[in-house]
């Protein structure tokens, strides 16, 4: 207490692997550990990677039987799991639901309880357990066999008593977790995540399911706004745009892009098609390589037969179309299949607005 009476405040300690005695501060220093926390970060991240290569490498015709026996079954599919298993369940579910297998998550628990009714002849339910033990998953068998469903499990045990129930189970058993003491649900976790990953593709792809498809279910954020959306919708045209002609000044070709700040100014023929392109970048390697610029044109600093894109282009794949190459392209003229310049898009023009 202080002397007011109010609580004194509390601050923790310093986290060194050694206590600091006051009697002795002045001749030891204390032992810093963060070095030895960046190594086991790391540690985790190898060991959680390394279970789920191996784990691939165990993908075998049980996947493929998965897969028939979901797609046999014209329910949908019913996700369960406790504990940590069911946090990873919830997720199999997400990426299910996006990727067009109908799915939900039943709680072990609460299905005694009211929730069994969402199930219904024709589904097919799914069991994530690492031990292959889990009492209530075990108790819920005997109610769900009467909708005859079928039985897949992701299962880290192979000879537990859920793995005997199961017509199909997927291993995703695990050497060791990636704690230290390997008792925290880690690697396990992150297995039986990827192989609920690889069974949501894998039936994404035997549906024939699209990235079509996908923009309907996922209309929001980012994403869906690049699935749904073409280049013309984002791009910038008419006056936003700096157009420039290959005889005009580099004089002239910097105020017109100052006046219309999109990074770089299109170049076209009096017919307006492309005759190139001019960046920001372009004009400070002109201003570097010359000392007097009063003589360039913009024909001498632009980048000619530029990447260039067209207007019904999926914003989507104009984003890869620009970062999926060694030097990504920050600004891109859009053309019409005659190559008259239409406009400008930008890599900020795709992101904005999303998520």
């Amino acid at each position: 207490m202080t002397g007011d009476g109010r609580k004194s405040r509390q601050f923790p300690a310093a986290c060194y692997s050694t206590p600091v005695d006051a009697s002795t501060s002045a001749s030891v220093k204390p032992v810093d550990q963060r070095a030895e926390w960046l190594s086991a970060a790391r540690k985790v991240m190898e060991t959680e990677a390394q279970a789920i290569l191996a784990a691939s490498a165990r993908l075998d015709q049980n996947l493929i039987a998965a897969v028939d026996l979901i797609l046999g079954h014209s329910g949908k599919l019913i996700v369960t799991g406790l504990g940590k298993s069911g946090h990873v369940a919830r997720k199999i579910v997400a990426t299910l639901q996006s990727t067009g297998t109908p799915a939900v998550y039943l709680h072990p628990t609460e299905a005694a309880h009211g929730d069994l009714g969402v199930c219904q002849p024709g589904d097919s339910v799914l069991m994530v357990s690492k031990s292959g033990a889990t009492a209530e998953l075990i108790d819920l068998v005997p109610s769900l066999r009467e909708f005859r469903p079928a039985f897949l499990g992701i299962l880290g045990n192979l000879l537990s008593p859920l793995a005997r129930e199961m017509d199909v189970v997927l291993d995703a058993t695990v050497q060791r977790e990636a704690d230290p003491e390997s008792f925290t649900p880690t690697a396990s976790s992150a297995v039986a995540l990827a192989i609920g990953h690889a069974l949501a593709i894998a039936l994404m792809q035997a549906r024939g399911f699209t990235a079509e498809h996908f923009s309907r279910f996922h209309a929001g954020g980012h994403l869906g706004r690049s699935l749904r959306l073409r280049v013309g919708d984002a791009m910038h045209s008419g006056d936003e745009v700096a157009w420039v002609a290959p005889e005009d000044s580099l004089k002239h070709v910097v105020i017109a892009m100052s006046e219309r700040p999109l990074g770089a100014a299109c170049v076209v023929s009096p017919a307006g098609t492309l005759a190139g392109l001019i960046t920001d970048g372009d004009v400070r390697r002109a201003l570097h390589a010359h000392d007097d610029i009063r003589v360039l044109r913009a024909s001498d600093v632009m980048t000619a037969r530029p990447s260039t894109l067209t207007s019904d282009a999926l914003l989507h794949e104009a984003l890869a179309f620009m970062e999926d190459r060694p030097s990504q392209i920050s600004v891109v003229p859009v053309v019409d299949g005659d190559q008259r310049c239409l406009g400008l898009l930008r890599l900020h023009d795709i992101y904005q607005g999303g998520e």
